[in-house]
């Protein structure tokens, strides 16, 4: 997306609260004292009027027609409520994403409506993203959602191939981590739809903590190894060699190397560098709804 829909939502939820807490505090106590006066002259007045089988009623509906809200107190005040709940579940619990591309195939496909945990890797204020409570950290073989770093106002997804320290080399289309290469498994060719291709397709085990994480990625033979890389923070921790054919990075403290499982259709920090911490929106984790494809409705890794 490239507008901040937080900080609309924000704004909103600040509108809206305002007019709800006016009603509140001020503009009900003043409908409230004027029902009392009009009720009191209405009395006084029926007194002197002949036996009324209906002025119960009528008094009745007159009370109700001034403590009525107006309608630009209604809609807002009404509002109000669930803005606060989508507010505050959207920024400290979970968090609906749309994949708009192919980065992430096989693990995630165009139009998958996924889920993110916003809490495993720390409690975050909205908006400023500034960490208050410090739950977590990713870990290598998580899918995170991040703002991208050339232009925080775009949300990315990949998959996190380095942690902070770790030394990532990208040689030949094969992933060395701490100078150990990662296990691929080759599997059948997996064949694009939407590009109306095959493409060679590897089971990847990556190391993390205390555990291994396996997914699928994908290559395509015809696609050149070449890595044109942009400028970026701490570029002087990549080294790109053998005609940018071989990239070596050392991952720099408080940031993060990340990798779309799509190896060959994905802009990733092979171009564009690093992932600071201070980006990190959450871990994606359920697939909630593809339209497509129902079937692809549950948890992934």
């Amino acid at each position: 997306m490239s507008f901040n829909f937080a900080l609309i939502l924000f704004w909103l939820m600040v509108f809206t609260g305002a007019v709800w807490l006016a009603d509140l505090l001020i503009l009900k106590r003043r409908r409230e004292t004027k029902a009392a006066a009009a009720l009191a002259q209405f009395d006084a007045t029926s007194q002197f009027q002949e036996k009324d089988a209906n002025l119960e009623d009528k008094r009745r509906a007159l009370r109700d027609s001034i403590l009525r809200q107006p309608a630009w107190i209604e809609f807002p005040a009404g509002f109000f409520p669930v803005i606060l709940v989508v507010f505050l579940l959207r920024s400290f619990l979970f968090e609906p994403f749309r994949i708009p591309s192919g980065s992430m195939i096989p693990t995630l496909q165009v139009g998958d409506l996924i889920l993110v945990n916003k809490f495993s890797y720390g409690i975050r204020l909205p908006i400023v993203n500034t960490k208050i409570i410090d739950s977590g950290h990713p870990e290598r073989g998580d899918v995170m959602v991040f703002r991208f770093p050339k232009d925080p106002s775009i949300d990315y997804i990949k998959r996190v191939i380095g942690v902070p320290g770790d030394r990532i080399v990208y040689r030949n289309k094969k992933l060395e981590i701490n100078g150990v290469a990662v296990p691929e498994e080759a599997l059948p060719d997996y064949f694009d739809s939407d590009r109306v291709l095959y493409s060679k397709q590897f089971r990847e085990t990556l190391p993390s903590s205390g555990h291994e994480v396996s997914n699928n990625i994908l290559n395509d033979d015809d696609h050149s190894p070449v890595i044109v890389p942009d400028s970026y923070p701490n570029r002087d921790n990549c080294v790109y060699s053998e005609n940018d054919t071989v990239l070596s990075c050392t991952v720099p403290a408080g940031n993060y190397f990340m990798m779309g499982d799509n190896r060959d259709n994905s802009e990733d920090s092979r171009y564009w560098g690093f992932v600071p911490d201070q980006n990190i929106v959450g871990k994606a984790f359920f697939i909630w709804m593809n339209f497509g494809n129902i079937k692809r409705i549950g948890s992934f890794q």
